[in-house]
């Protein structure tokens, strides 16, 4: 095929059909031909010239130059693209390096071979295109639901036409055993929406939490005009959801808003979600008050909220505890998915069993430590003494306000927790010693003696192997391995540490040991408050 001014129209008119086609620029669609264009006339002219070819938007004549760039005398590397200051002096008149000369040479005929490969040019250029498009259009609407049409099913995943494109839904993120058909209609949450090299860059999910949550938003004006909010939504999808609400006008009910007429609008839900059956919860900004109804239908007679390490303990009569659990765990799992926390259930008889052996190993504790008789050493545990440095440290009013003990009482207790526990860290520290702890970890503030032992025993006895520790691996922390959660027991964590004192240390470690500038950290910090406030 010769360009020729016969087919020179033809050409604008065919890039102007397949952009219009494509619902693409149609420049995009004459870059690409001008593109593949030259990559022909290169494998007539030789592929080491560079060859570039102009279309002209108006007339669609398409003009062939060859280019070549004036570069040093022991810099040439390709002679076809390439001249030197002396080679060029007899094409330009006052030749400089970096100048370049540009011939037009004659158009080329395009051969089958040539022509078939300038159409897979152009078809890739265009179906980039198509993909910038696709992204640029929907970037805006990841977190929303999107109506489709089934086009095919391929390995289990569902291709969806969505009007300007294709989205998938992978098999993991359809509902039970959900199984569509071509031209099925669907609803889907819009996940994720991203760049991808090839294939689908919408990412559909019906086993979102938020997808619940978008429906309700269609089916209650009141959420959709924010007088009632939905705080936060757990599901196990295809078979039951718990999702928290809350009213910003005293006179709406929030759950029988979400009901709505004879459970009208949670039934449209429901329908949408395979039968999912839903419970409506109401919030509110006491965690415990919160749980209590997010356990329902059980019944809770206690609740122990220990905030440091991020667990709470559910008190239930022993006949609630099957409900409490739920089949298979799965009322307290969406529970703990719906409050953020880690909840332990425990029957009446279960804490009451496990308050006594406390209140036991305390009593002990005191009486063999500090030398007291068994009521004396029970009195302080009734107190809320749980450990010998709360004697030790605590106020000395604290220890005056218990019945019976007077000033030099009091003193002759703190004396003596003082002297146990200065003999344990000495103790502590010998064995640590022994074991081939340095003193850069010694010395490190934030550690106490007993510390120090406990990470010598687990082989850690540098500031440097202390630096390289994860966080998780000194607090503890919990692992999904096949589907369940498993404790992973932290080298501080009969200590009380917490993650986020663990964190801190580690960090201060690092800083000391230069690997990490506090600055960088400062302004990574920085950069993530100033997001978070863009974001809220």
């Amino acid at each position: 095929m010769a360009i020729t001014s016969a087919n020179q129209l033809e050409l604008l008119q065919t890039a102007e059909a397949v952009a219009r086609e494509k619902m693409i620029d149609p420049g995009l669609v004459i870059e690409a031909m001008e593109e593949s264009l030259a990559r022909a006339a290169k494998s007539r002219y030789g592929a080491e010239m560079d060859i570039r070819v102009a279309i002209d938007r108006k007339t669609g004549r398409a003009t062939f130059t060859r280019v070549r760039t004036v570069v040093e005398d022991d810099a040439v590397e390709n002679y076809q693209a390439e001249m030197t200051v002396k080679q060029a002096k007899q094409y330009l008149a006052d030749p400089q390096i970096g100048d370049v000369f540009v011939e037009e040479v004659p158009p080329v005929d395009l051969g089958r071979i040539a022509a078939q490969s300038a159409k897979q040019v152009i078809l890739q250029k265009v179906r980039e295109a198509e993909r910038d498009r696709q992204f640029e259009e929907f970037k805006d609407r990841k977190g929303t639901i999107i109506n489709g049409v089934v086009k095919r099913e391929e390995y289990g995943n569902i291709i969806v036409d969505i009007g300007r494109g294709e989205a998938i839904l992978r098999r993991n993120e359809k509902i039970g055993r959900e199984s569509y058909r071509p031209n099925d209609r669907i609803r889907c949450y819009i996940k994720d929406v991203r760049r991808e090299p090839r294939g689908p860059q919408v990412f559909l999910s019906r086993t979102d939490p938020q997808f619940m949550a978008e429906l309700f938003k269609m089916e209650v004006p009141e959420i959709y005009d924010g007088i009632i909010e939905i705080k936060a939504v757990a599901r196990d999808p295809g078979s039951r959801a718990k999702i928290g609400v809350i009213s910003y006008d005293n006179s709406i009910d929030p759950v029988g808003a979400c009901v709505g007429m004879r459970g009208s609008r949670v039934q449209a839900v429901v329908n949408e979600l395979q039968g999912e059956k839903i419970d409506i919860i109401p919030w509110n900004e006491d965690q415990a008050t919160f749980l209590v109804n997010a356990l329902q239908p059980a019944e809770v007679a206690k609740v122990v909220i220990d905030e440091e390490a991020g667990k709470i303990e559910v008190v239930v009569p022993d006949e609630q505890l099957s409900l409490a659990i739920g089949r298979r765990g799965q009322n307290v799992r969406l529970a703990s998915q719906l409050t953020g926390l880690d909840i332990d259930i425990l029957t009446e008889e279960e804490e009451s069993r496990r308050r006594q052996a406390e209140f036991a190993e305390r009593t002990k504790l005191f009486v063999e430590a500090l030398d007291l008789d068994e009521f004396f050493a029970q009195l302080l545990v009734a107190e809320g003494f749980t450990s010998l440095e709360e004697v030790a440290y605590i106020e000395i009013d604290e220890l005056l306000s218990i019945e019976g003990v007077d000033e030099s009482t009091a003193e002759e207790l703190q004396a003596r927790a003082r002297d146990v526990i200065e003999e344990q860290n000495r103790k502590a520290l010998e064995n640590a010693r022994a074991l081939g702890v340095e003193d850069s970890l010694i010395s490190f503030e934030g550690l106490t003696p007993q510390m120090v032992e406990a990470l010598a025993k687990d082989d850690v006895k540098t500031l440097e192997d202390f630096a390289t520790c994860a966080d998780w691996e000194l607090a503890g922390g919990w692992t999904t391995v096949n589907g369940e959660r498993v404790k992973d027991e932290g080298i501080l964590e009969k200590f009380d540490m917490s993650l986020e004192e663990a964190q801190h240390l580690v960090m201060t470690a690092r800083i000391q040991l230069g690997w990490v500038d506090p600055a960088e950290l400062e302004a990574e910090a920085e950069e993530g408050e100033e997001e978070e406030e863009a974001e809220a």
